[in-house]
């Protein structure tokens, strides 16, 4: 799906112009080194599909203008990663299990700290080897258009299955969790049946798109309909989509007989990605006959992360671990 050069030209300077509203005074901080345990891989051998005349520069910076230095967020991304963290740097033991974390920022951005370094810590202390994708964002002017986030969490879960034997986890226990936007992205690669959204590139695009569990955390689902997040549709489809793109990239529509069991949590006071997205996605497996849990929560607002309790539902990481216990063995 192309879509034209003006359209992306009005969407990249949109992103900008959010990103560096959304970041000031922040927007002028440098790229931050990794915390520590962490190491950084890319996902793509060499430039990633359809980068022939992208010229937007790669900008990482903090989240908000208190954050410390693991809050970052990243814009404009060129080179997508992995960032991966074993259950040894942070002292506990592998359980044999992997996770891909994708976090959320709207599609015009990344925020890998807040739903990326620190969801890995927690669930590496669970003693799962855990893998953040920092994914390309469609309005930059990808040649794949509003396919290029698909692109790079297919090639990030190949990549995640490639690995299993040389980082001693199955590959059949290999679970994926995405925070709003990011939980459309994660919907998006395991509800629907895979469709290849690349040519194979080498060895690792011989890898299954496959999940054995998705956990989709406040996330954005419809793209059509009073419950949108219009911030997100207009980073993927531009300001005008047509109803059949809106159907289309409605993942409450696209559920497949194979979609893993799915976690679903979500704020009821969440005004930026209303809790009906989750109930939509939540019906539509159900419907499928899909294992299903879904949390809604009283307070917690949008993007809680692992904001402590009582201003969100921190302990939602123990309801998920014990779901993945009974379908993740």
């Amino acid at each position: 799906m192309t879509m034209p050069v003006s359209m992306f030209d009005r969407r990249t300077i949109m992103a900008g112009m959010a990103v560096s509203a959304a970041l000031a005074p922040a927007a002028m901080a440098q790229s931050f080194p990794l915390p520590s345990g962490f190491t950084r891989f890319p996902i793509w051998p060499g430039k990633a599909p359809g980068s022939a005349g992208v010229t937007v520069q790669e900008v990482e910076t903090l989240r908000r203008p208190d954050s410390g230095p693991d809050d970052g967020v990243f814009a404009h991304i060129v080179t997508p990663t992995l960032t991966m963290l074993r259950p040894e740097a942070v002292g506990a033991r592998p359980n044999g299990a992997a996770m891909l974390l994708i976090p959320g920022g709207g599609y015009s951005r990344v925020a890998i700290g807040h739903e990326g370094y620190a969801i890995a810590r927690r669930f590496a202390q669970a003693g799962y080897i855990c893998f953040i994708l920092l994914y390309r964002l469609p309005g930059d002017g990808w040649g794949a258009g509003p396919q290029a986030p698909l692109q790079d969490a297919q090639r990030a879960l190949r990549q995640v299955h490639a690995r299993a034997q040389q980082d001693q986890f199955d590959a059949d226990r290999i679970a994926v969790m995405g925070f709003s936007a990011g939980g459309h992205l994660a919907a998006w690669l395991t509800s629907r049946a895979p469709v290849e959204s690349y040519p194979p590139m080498d060895a690792v695009d011989r890898q299954p798109v496959r999940a054995a569990l998705a956990a989709y955390l406040y996330p954005v689902i419809q793209m059509e309909g009073p419950f949108v997040h219009a911030g997100s549709r207009a980073q993927l489809l531009g300001a005008d989509p047509s109803p059949d793109q809106m159907r289309a990239y409605s993942l409450d529509r696209q559920v497949g007989a194979d979609t893993p069991p799915v976690f679903l949590a979500h704020a009821l006071d969440d005004r930026a990605v209303p809790p009906e997205n989750s109930l939509a996605m939540l019906a539509a497996l159900r419907a499928k006959g899909i294992a299903v849990e879904c949390h809604l929560f009283e307070n917690g607002g949008h993007g809680f992360g692992l904001v402590p309790e009582p201003a969100a539902p921190a302990h939602w990481p123990d309801l998920f671990l014990s779901f993945a216990k009974r379908h993740l063995s």
